[in-house]
């Protein structure tokens, strides 16, 4: 778990450092760091974030990591530009398209193994809209943020649209034994 929680000051800190970030790589600026006042035990913490960016509730981008291995205001930070640029299923964010941004912003606790003995014990070993899930089978691997739930709330389609995330067969879940790991996160957003 991680250990500092977030102030409600805190998570608006990250929320305007994302979007100011978002706007200046957008514009081809180099995004500025935060003032070292600003800079909270909270946000200074080892931290793994995942971005999520939507126009009108639809997806735009979402790019984030499963492992800490930075501060969290330097991971929010470099997945909000990567959001806004590198996920691959869209195209860059325009500069006319930043201020239709909605930017969430989700904090991940470590990833824990989930142990099961058979594909078909999988689905009901989860907890639906708690579990982010990640899928591993070999050198693939996919994860869904627990927020994915609110669009697929059935176990079974959840884990075949994960599999074909990971650009495996979508019913490999229940044909293979895979590694399984899931985790919660904080979630917060703009209003």
């Amino acid at each position: 778990m991680n250990t500092i929680q977030l102030t409600h000051k805190d998570r608006a800190i990250l929320l305007t450092l994302a979007r100011q970030s978002i706007k200046a790589a957008v514009a081809q600026k180099t995004p500025a760091r935060l003032p070292p006042e600003e800079l909270t035990d909270a946000l200074l913490e080892m931290g793994a974030s995942f971005v999520t960016l939507t126009i009108d509730g639809e997806l735009r981008g979402c790019i984030g990591a499963l492992e800490a291995y930075q501060p969290l205001v330097d991971d929010v930070q470099e997945h909000a530009i990567a959001a806004a640029l590198e996920d691959y299923r869209f195209s860059p964010v325009t500069p006319p398209e930043v201020p239709e941004l909605r930017i969430e912003i989700s904090r991940l606790t470590p990833a824990q193994i989930l142990v099961y003995d058979k594909p078909s014990d999988l689905p009901g070993s989860l907890h639906p809209g708690v579990d982010g899930v990640i899928l591993k089978d070999g050198m693939r691997r996919a994860t869904f943020l627990p927020q994915v739930w609110e669009k697929i709330p059935n176990p079974q389609d959840f884990l075949s649209e994960l599999c074909s995330k990971m650009r495996a067969p979508w019913n490999l879940w229940m044909t293979k034994k895979l590694q399984v790991f899931t985790y919660q996160v904080e979630e917060f957003h703009e209003e």
